[in-house]
């Protein structure tokens, strides 16, 4: 069974009661039992992860690639704008990561617009919702059938 890392970061925990007209009304544990339910019919082990410090998710990302997963979904929340920290970890890695917004990054504020993680990553799903968490695994999925 392929492994994958399902990573949100900071104010993450706080999805359901944060803004609900731009994040909508799912808590987080509602988004990682969606996903593990997902991975398990995909074959995924999904393993979910959420801080609100940076360095706690750099470290998880270095475990991720030391302990052999296929695959990372995160969600970095405003560390996506200015983390290079982040940015390095993901660079330094040789496992498929997916970077997800809930909301629509490019409609929102102009400081939201620039994602310094997005160039090392395979790809964004950005602004559908809590939804996009599920497209994250299902790119990955196809990530990993490609590769064989």
């Amino acid at each position: 069974m392929k492994k994958v890392l399902l990573l949100n970061g900071p104010n993450l925990n706080l999805l359901g009661t944060r803004e609900p007209g731009i994040y909508g009304g799912d808590r987080l544990k509602d988004v990682e039992e969606m996903v593990t339910t997902l991975g398990g019919n995909l074959g995924w082990e999904v393993f979910c992860y959420q801080s609100n410090h940076e360095g706690d998710l750099i470290d998880q990302i270095h475990e991720a690639f030391f302990q052999g997963y296929s695959g990372i979904i995160i969600n970095p929340g405003a560390y996506t704008h200015y983390s290079y920290g982040i940015r390095d970890a993901i660079a330094g890695i040789n496992i498929p990561v997916i970077e997800i917004h809930i909301s629509n990054i490019h409609a929102r504020e102009s400081f939201r617009h620039v994602s310094v993680t997005a160039p090392v990553t395979a790809g964004q799903i950005i602004g559908f919702g809590v939804k996009g968490y599920e497209l994250a695994l299902i790119a990955l999925n196809q990530l990993s059938l490609e590769r064989g």
